[in-house]
């Protein structure tokens, strides 16, 4: 790569987006040669790895992402990048040219996760394909450069007994069997998606669990499981789905179990406010976290 110029890079990247063309060895090559670039086979493969990561995948995030053991790769301007692998975060040699190109990568997953980021609407929270979690800040909001956080899904599914064990294991088992309503509270990174999903595992097989979340992150080994995700207004600022708009959809879908995935405002009351007998037998709102 070392014989491709950032200019020459540049220059093909943008005349494949511009011409709506995917990034395959044939396509870079023809690109290459409108350049007046000549390369050999193996940098023009190269050249093609590197911009299909730029523009359908997350650029220089993508061995971040690949590499085992990681949960969330940061980016706080173009200079840092932070892992966490399990070990407390750690930062990383990759960086990016300039802010444009964070900003670039930014708008482009927010784009593909159907949500808006811009001047306008200066932050983004959204589910990827495959799960994993995105949040964007754009600057002045974020003073010191384009700050994009993606948090990655559990690659296994945990059980309880993978996480507590003893008399601590029994009191969340009787918890689960009582179908009583609880909360789970945390800081962030403390397990408390990964907790809720295993004991959402330890429910009668009979039962049926409405999810309810702003980004689908729960995954409970069960065979009956119904999720309902929030939506943000769209342009003409109308058309959003609030998590308390879903928790009074739920309670009319027959729930055994709603579960909240972050209670953060007024859908908290919703249980309280629609006190019915069908709301008594089904039991409880269960929350995963409560906001500071």
């Amino acid at each position: 790569m070392s014989a491709v110029s950032a200019d020459l890079l540049e220059a093909v990247r943008v005349r494949l987006a511009r011409d709506g063309l995917d990034p395959s060895p044939a396509q870079v090559a023809a690109a290459l040669r409108a350049e007046r670039a000549v390369l050999g086979d193996a940098e023009v493969l190269a050249v093609a790895r590197l911009l299909r990561a730029e523009l359908i995948g997350a650029g220089p995030l993508e061995g971040l992402l690949a590499e085992s053991g990681v949960t969330d790769v940061l980016v706080n301007g173009p200079r840092e990048v932070w892992v966490d692998d399990g070990g407390g975060l750690r930062k990383t040699s990759v960086t990016f040219r300039s802010d444009d190109d964070v900003r670039r990568l930014a708008q482009r997953l927010a784009a593909a996760a159907g949500r808006r980021l811009d001047d306008a609407c200066p932050y983004v929270d959204a589910r990827l394909a495959g799960g994993v979690r995105l949040h964007a800040v754009l600057p002045p909001v974020s003073a010191e450069g384009t700050c994009l956080s993606l948090r990655l899904p559990p690659r296994h599914t945990y059980g309880l007994d993978d996480l507590v064990t003893g008399v601590g294991a029994q009191v969340l088992r009787s918890v689960m069997r009582a179908r009583l309503a609880f909360v789970v509270s945390g800081g962030t990174g403390t397990g408390k998606t990964t907790l809720l999903s295993a004991l959402l595992s330890l429910a009668d097989p009979g039962e049926r669990l409405l999810l309810v979340e702003d980004s689908a992150e729960l995954r409970p080994a069960h065979p009956h499981v119904v999720r309902l995700e929030t939506r943000p207004p769209n342009l003409e600022g109308v058309g959003g789905v609030t998590l308390r708009d879903l928790v009074r959809q739920a309670l009319r879908m027959r729930p055994d179990r709603v579960v909240v995935g972050e209670v953060r405002g007024a859908e908290v009351v919703e249980r309280n406010r629609h006190k019915t007998p069908t709301l008594r037998r089904w039991k409880s709102v269960v929350p995963r976290s409560i906001a500071d």
